[in-house]
C-alpha cells in the first residue's frame, strides 16, 4: 500500500500523495473511465502546496507572497519562518483567516493579484524579503510535475486526455514538464478557464500574452490578468486544447459535483469539472479534436480551500442574478 504522507526531502515538498479515484457518473456520462485526481486532499485544500512547498524548501528565507498564500504560511510554519501574504480585495474572508492562524502576516492591497502581486514585490525590495512567486517560477513547476509523477505510478495505462483548470499558468506548466518527464509527451491537455479570467485563450486568440483589463470572473483563483509566458509557450503545442465556460457553468458543476463525490470545491475548480458536465468533452469528441472513443479521462481536481458552505451559497446568489445567455 502506497504511504499517502510524503516526508520532507530536497526531492519532495510538504505535500502528500493524493487519492486518484473513479468516478463512476461521470464515466457513465461520457463513456469512458473518468480518474479524479483529488489535490483537494492537500493539508493546505489545493495543489499549490507542491510547487509553493518546493519552491520555499528550496529558498529558505523571509517570505512574501501575493496569492497562493495558503500554501506558503504552511510551508513557512513548517520550516520556522515569517511568511507576510498580501491579498487583493476579491479574497474570500475565510481565506485570510486560515493565512492567519498559519501565522502568517496578511496585508489586503488592490482588487486582483495582480495588484497583490506588485505590492508583494515593492516589499520584497523594501524589507529584503523573498518572493513567492505563485505561479511563474521553475520551481513552483517542477513542485507542481509531481502530479504527473503520481499518474504514472498508479494508472493501468497512458491517459486518453488530462483537464486541467487555468489561472496563470504555473500547474499547467507543471504538468506539461511532468508528462514530457515521464514519456507522455502526446497526451491530449484541456486547458479550462472562466470568462472574465480567460487570460490564457484570449492570448492563443492573440498569438502574443495580453494582459486582461479587469477580472469579471467570480473564480477569483483563476484571476490572474496575465498568463506566464512558459505556459503560453506549452500552450502552442498541437496536444493542448484551451477550452472557456462561464462562472454559471463551473457554478453548476461545483454544485454536480458535491452531490455526485461529495466534496466541495472552489469556483476555480469547477472550471475543468465543466468540462464533463457541460458537455466540452462530447463536443471536442465530435469535433474531431479529442479521439472517439477516448482512453481514460484524468479530471484535475485543482482544490477547494477556499470555499465552504457560506462562500458557496454567496456565489449562488451573485452568479445566479447574472442575466445567462
Amino acid at each position: 500500500i502506497q504511504e499517502p504522507f510524503i516526508k520532507m526531502s530536497k526531492q519532495n515538498g510538504f505535500h502528500v500523495v493524493t487519492p486518484l479515484l473513479e468516478s463512476t457518473a461521470m464515466s457513465k456520462q461520457i463513456g469512458t473511465t473518468v480518474y479524479l485526481k483529488m489535490e483537494s486532499s492537500q493539508p493546505t485544500g489545493s495543489f499549490k502546496i507542491r510547487g509553493i512547498g518546493y519552491m520555499c524548501q528550496n529558498v529558505r528565507k523571509k517570505y512574501v507572497c501575493g496569492n497562493a498564500g495558503m500554501a506558503t504560511a504552511y510551508a513557512a510554519r513548517q520550516l520556522k519562518l515569517p511568511a507576510t501574504i498580501v491579498l487583493p480585495s476579491s479574497t474570500p474572508q475565510l481565506v485570510a483567516q486560515k493565512l492567519k492562524d498559519q501565522g502568517a502576516m496578511v496585508k489586503v492591497v488592490g482588487k486582483v493579484w495582480d495588484d497583490a502581486n506588485a505590492e508583494a514585490l515593492r516589499l520584497a525590495e523594501s524589507e529584503g524579503l523573498t518572493v513567492i512567486h505563485p505561479f511563474n517560477h521553475p520551481l513552483v513547476w517542477k513542485g507542481h510535475s509531481s502530479i504527473v509523477h503520481e499518474l504514472k505510478a498508479s494508472l493501468p495505462s497512458k491517459p486518453g486526455a488530462i483537464v486541467v483548470s487555468i489561472g496563470g499558468g504555473g500547474l499547467f506548466c507543471g504538468i506539461m514538464e511532468g508528462l514530457d518527464e515521464v514519456g507522455w509527451g502526446d497526451v491530449p491537455v484541456l486547458c479550462m478557464e472562466t470568462v472574465g479570467a480567460d487570460c490564457l485563450s484570449v492570448a492563443l486568440k492573440a498569438r502574443d500574452l495580453v494582459t486582461l483589463p479587469d477580472i469579471t470572473s467570480e473564480a477569483t483563483c483563476l484571476g490572474a490578468k496575465t498568463a506566464c509566458q512558459q505556459a503560453f509557450e506549452y500552450s502552442k503545442r498541437p496536444n493542448v486544447i484551451s477550452e472557456v465556460v462561464t462562472d454559471l457553468q463551473a457554478l453548476e458543476a461545483v454544485e454536480l459535483f458535491l452531490d455526485e463525490e461529495r466534496v466541495l470545491v472552489e469556483l476555480a475548480c469547477g472550471a475543468s469539472l465543466a468540462a464533463v458536465y457541460s458537455g466540452v468533452i462530447q463536443r471536442l469528441q465530435e469535433e474531431g479534436r479529442l479521439p472517439k472513443p477516448l482512453d481514460s479521462l484524468v479530471m484535475i481536481v485543482c482544490g477547494g480551500g477556499s470555499m465552504n458552505l457560506a462562500q458557496l451559497q454567496h456565489l449562488q446568489a451573485v452568479i445566479r442574478k447574472r442575466p445567462h445567455l
